[in-house]
């Protein structure tokens, strides 16, 4: 087996831990719905969920480093999970990338809105039938980010719905953002394979997530 970014770590913490934690590693990395690249944003996200800015994330972002993330699109993830997870997590998060010694941005151009259109456009409109304030919040923020470089949409989909799952929001905001994840090439393979890598984080909040967004029969092809 592929040692782990950090197992040495974990091991002088405590060795039985370690065992556990490293094939619980092994289980995000063994499954093939998801690239890469979504499964260390899944770790990041994670780590801004909790949040876990110490050892995890240094973990995390080594194992980025590894697998040829690039710092910008982690800065990138960072900015575009700002409103998701909260402005205040995010700034000790770049505090702790800089210690980690990431590079500093390259992208420094200011951020040109683009109007949300499709699944997100109606989702503002739905919004306005509540409240017209927090309707032109989101949409502002949803200019901001989601046509921006560096991540596609299908990855901001995905970290998205970590999101969601760790904050147990589970209704519109799971399927807005599982209908954008599809109308970039996700399939619902790729959901299984999210949900249970994000099990290692929270087996609860996994399986509720599943129950909402998955099919009660699971396809034999997908197990």
């Amino acid at each position: 087996m592929t040692q782990l970014a950090g197992a040495e770590a974990l091991t002088a913490l405590d060795p039985v831990f370690a065992q556990l934690a490293v094939g619980v590693g092994h289980n995000l990395w063994g499954l093939t719905h998801l690239t890469p690249r979504e499964k260390v944003f899944t770790c990041l996200t994670a780590d801004l969920c909790h949040p876990h800015l110490d050892l995890p994330l240094a973990m995390h972002v080594q194992m980025a480093s590894a697998h040829g993330v690039e710092p910008e699109a982690i800065r990138e993830l960072f900015r575009h999970l700002a409103p998701y997870v909260g402005y205040p997590i995010v700034v000790p998060g770049f505090q702790r990338l800089s210690e980690l010694g990431l590079p500093e941005a390259t992208d420094t151009d200011p951020v040109a809105p683009v109007p949300p259109d499709g699944a997100l456009a109606r989702a503002v409109g739905a919004l306005h039938n509540v409240d017209s304030g927090l309707a032109a919040f989101t949409e502002d923020q949803f200019a901001q980010r989601w046509a921006r470089p560096h991540l596609s949409v299908r990855e901001r989909a995905l970290a998205c719905l970590v999101v969601d799952i760790f904050y147990q929001t589970l209704g519109e905001s799971l399927h807005l953002h599982a209908e954008l994840a599809r109308a970039d090439g996700a399939t619902e393979g790729t959901f299984r394979d999210l949900i249970r890598g994000v099990a290692e984080f929270g087996l609860a909040r996994a399986w509720a997530a599943a129950r909402a967004l998955l099919p009660a029969t699971e396809p034999a092809g997908d197990r």
